[in-house]
């Protein structure tokens, strides 16, 4: 492995859709240049307009040659643009020496460049936004304070849950805001899931059909199970000694949710990728996000580790944030912890190679707290 390429001072954020938020402005400080790339060079200027941005980053139009002309080694590429274009942009940067940023979960075609990126002394930074993200810093500050607790080496069962979820801040008939695009939402429906219950890996090939009730704080919520929890088990350094019962990532939606999207799920049952499409326009247009109404987020974390000599210990963290008219609770969450990264990432924080938000727990307490500096509010509870 190399050491990391210098950062050069220029980052490149590529998109400026509903998650682009005040990291932007942060990494505008931090950095000596920002180029927001967008579909079109008005679209790019009026966002930054929007973001009061403007003057302070160049506004480009996207595509993958005109970025790879003004890239250099050691600028940073911010990727905000649907997972699938993640690869491309990454094979950009390992040739051109540059580093890479994204929010998003660590897909196959991302991983398999990553030796590559290594030895070209690229960082990839990836699940560095809010789920994921926020929550792996959770996780891994809980299961340190447990085993400082309960110690490592103690046999033990474990549960950890944890829920997220954007929804609307005043709850409408359809129960559910869009803070991403339709078609994601529908086609994360249609993936099945896979998680511990009761001590057994459980799959279901309809994560809605597993929908729970779910109390925080008082509040009765609905969720169910997201994509394939199980690898997070060794990801986040669960100790052998310690046995998961329960260890579920999922996500989270207001009471009512499934009652309320039943005609969507006969849809999703029977419609094909072309139908799926189509409802996905369709409910682009029922349910339009506008300027008026309000977001929130609902991040909710827990573990409870029970000793075989009886000792218990229980902690959750729990982030419950509105959004504002200046920038929804979303765009916030997501955008600022990216933007941490980024900024990491230019003061040569990260080694080459692949890095997630967190990889250990002092890391996550250290980006804990500079997120909560920066106005990202949350709670932990504590017993035992």
């Amino acid at each position: 492995m190399s050491d990391p390429v210098p950062a050069s001072g220029t980052v490149h954020w590529i998109g400026a859709g509903l998650s682009t938020g005040s990291g932007l402005a942060a990494v505008c400080v931090a950095a000596d240049r920002v180029r927001l790339w967008h579909r079109t060079e008005e679209r790019a200027a009026q966002a930054l307009d929007h973001l009061g941005l403007a003057g302070r980053a160049e506004p480009r139009a996207y595509t993958l040659p005109a970025l790879a002309a003004e890239l250099a080694p050691g600028d940073v590429v911010v990727s905000m643009l649907p997972a699938p274009e993640h690869a491309p942009l990454l094979a950009l940067c390992v040739q051109g020496r540059a580093h890479f940023a994204c929010s998003s979960y660590v897909s196959d075609a991302v991983l398999d460049q990553v030796p590559a990126a290594a030895a070209a002394g690229v960082v990839v930074l990836t699940e560095a936004g809010l789920d994921p993200g926020i929550d792996h810093l959770f996780a891994h500050s809980l299961i340190a304070r447990a085993q400082e607790a309960i110690g490592s080496e103690t046999a033990a069962e474990v549960s950890l849950t944890s829920y997220c979820g954007g929804v609307p801040a005043v709850p409408n008939d359809f129960k559910y805001r869009f803070s991403w695009a339709p078609a994601g939402v529908l086609n994360a429906l249609r993936s099945p899931a896979r998680y511990l219950d009761h001590g057994a890996e459980t799959t279901t090939d309809r994560p809605w059909e597993a929908t729970r009730p779910h109390v925080v704080d008082g509040e009765t919520f609905e969720v169910y199970p997201n994509r394939d929890s199980v690898p997070f088990i060794g990801q986040y350094g669960l100790p052998a000694a310690w046995k998961p019962q329960t260890f579920v990532r999922g996500t989270l939606r207001l009471d009512g949710w499934l009652r309320a999207w039943g005609a969507v799920f006969e849809e999703l049952k029977a419609g094909d990728d072309e139908r799926i499409a189509a409802l996905a326009a369709e409910l682009a247009t029922t349910y339009p996000t506008t300027e008026e109404d309000r977001d929130r987020v609902v991040l909710a974390v827990s573990l409870e580790v029970r000793s075989g000599t009886g000792a218990t210990w229980s902690g959750r963290y729990l982030l419950d944030l509105e959004g504002t008219p200046e920038e929804s609770a979303m765009a916030r969450c997501v955008s600022r912890t990216l933007g941490l990264g980024v900024r990491h990432v230019l003061d040569g924080d990260l080694p080459a190679g692949l890095n997630r938000a967190a990889e250990t727990a002092q890391r996550s307490e250290e980006w804990l707290g500079e997120l909560r500096r920066e106005g990202i509010d949350f709670a932990l509870r504590t017993d035992g």
